[in-house]
């Protein structure tokens, strides 16, 4: 979280391999923006960010990676928190897919996993089935 902290961070670690990064080229715009829009950075734990995009699979059918799923995760934290005002209105981003990283979706599945053979009926079962 180096905006977070106001400085670069040399090994950053975050489940969120797509915002991993120590030295972010648009530092200064990203600052700028942040002044001009009353913003503020935060950081957030990867359990919070596993939870959001959990949330928005189950919950809104959307796959997205956890990077993606951080701007939902700030959201609900700040929304809970007071920091934004309950019935603010509110833009999350979700730019990635969650096949980018399916990897930490699966990891994250509790649920058992179904295979099926690449047929439109098996699909089409398979689904109606698990409903």
């Amino acid at each position: 979280a180096p905006f977070k902290k106001g400085e670069m961070v040399d090994n950053p670690e975050t489940i969120a391999t797509a915002i991993r990064i120590g030295h972010p080229q648009s530092w200064d715009l990203a600052h700028e923006v942040k002044k001009e829009s009353n913003g503020w950075f935060d950081a957030l734990s990867d359990a919070d960010i596993l939870s959001a995009q959990k949330l928005l699979t189950e919950q809104e059918g959307i796959f997205c990676e956890p990077a993606s799923a951080t701007s939902l995760a700030g959201a609900m934290r700040d929304i809970k928190s007071g920091k934004i005002p309950k019935g603010s209105t509110i833009v999350c981003t979700l730019t990635g897919h969650g096949l980018k990283d399916p990897d930490t979706a699966i990891t994250q599945c509790k649920d058992t996993m179904i295979n099926i053979n690449p047929v439109m009926e098996e699909v089409k079962n398979a689904i109606l089935d698990n409903m």
